[in-house]
């Protein structure tokens, strides 16, 4: 599928398929509206911002007080660290000696939602996009907010956006296929998903999403790999142990789903897809 073929959205939400277990599990598996800092954080849009080089950028501001990038840059290595209310303190101040850089814009952008003030975070995206209407980082952004707050049409017009401007940003192509996913449409949602693992290789949540939508489909040995190779390359993911343990659960082998949904609310006792899980599988 190319982008100019894809059929138009549908906003209408579908029942999956071929599972017999409850129709929307797999979607809120894949689909919880918690902030993840992990699939964010990682492509800030300043490479060189690390937790390891605070102290490094710190001397570099002692010495340049007024470079608006080094405070960009730490405020980027703050956000990495958790630290978002050193970071906003710093993206602030970047923004007070150079209002007129995007990136900067889009780093608190990102801080603000992580913080739930997704209002200030929709203002500094759509600023960083006035500064710059190529900005794919930008759109990615503020579709995600528009995506979690159930507008969905204006989070694909953005992810479509970015794709036009030839993003490499897998966000752009798993969000997108999140979408597809919400409306039912698994083929599209695929190839997205693929296009979002060949982009990130070694990040699982291509994977999951690609193994969800696999499922939907019918098809328990695509998803199965999918989610087992989620679980090798970050076997820290609560989401991936419950989407595993739905193909166990849907071929019947309640022991193996219970241990796997065990695994998942070991990792976060607050996920509700695993818990329902368990629930079902120990009944």
């Amino acid at each position: 599928m190319s982008y100019f073929s894809a059929p138009p959205f549908s906003l209408s939400r579908t029942f999956l398929p071929g599972l017999a277990l409850a129709a929307l599990l797999p979607l809120a598996a894949c689909q919880s509206g918690a902030v993840n800092p992990a699939t964010d954080l990682s492509r800030i849009d300043t490479a060189q911002g690390s937790v390891e080089n605070i102290s490094s950028l710190s001397a570099v501001i002692e010495r340049t007080p007024n470079e608006p990038e080094a405070y960009n840059m730490r405020g980027a290595a703050y956000g990495r660290a958790g630290r978002y209310a050193d970071a906003l303190k710093d993206f602030d101040k970047a923004i007070s000696l150079n209002p007129r850089s995007p990136n900067t814009y889009a780093n608190r952008a990102l801080i603000h939602r992580y913080m739930g003030d997704n209002q200030k975070a929709l203002a500094d995206y759509n600023k960083a996009i006035s500064l710059d209407p190529n900005y794919d980082t930008a759109y990615i952004g503020r579709a995600e907010i528009y995506r979690l707050s159930g507008r969905s049409s204006d989070a694909l017009a953005d992810l479509e956006r970015a794709i036009r401007l030839d993003t490499t940003d897998p966000r752009a192509y798993h969000r997108r296929g999140l979408l597809y996913q919400a409306s039912g449409q698994h083929e599209y949602a695929i190839e997205d998903f693929a296009k979002a693992i060949s982009l990130a290789p070694d990040a699982p949540y291509g994977y999951n999403g690609r193994g969800l939508s696999y499922l939907a489909q019918g098809d328990d040995e695509n998803a199965f790999s999918d989610f087992n190779t989620a679980i090798r390359l970050d076997d820290s993911l609560a989401e991936s142990w419950a989407n595993q343990a739905l193909v166990y659960e849907k071929r019947g082998d309640n022991a193996k789903a219970s241990r796997s949904y065990t695994r998942a609310l070991q990792l976060d006792p607050e996920y509700g897809p695993a818990r329902d899980g368990l629930a079902r599988t120990q009944s």
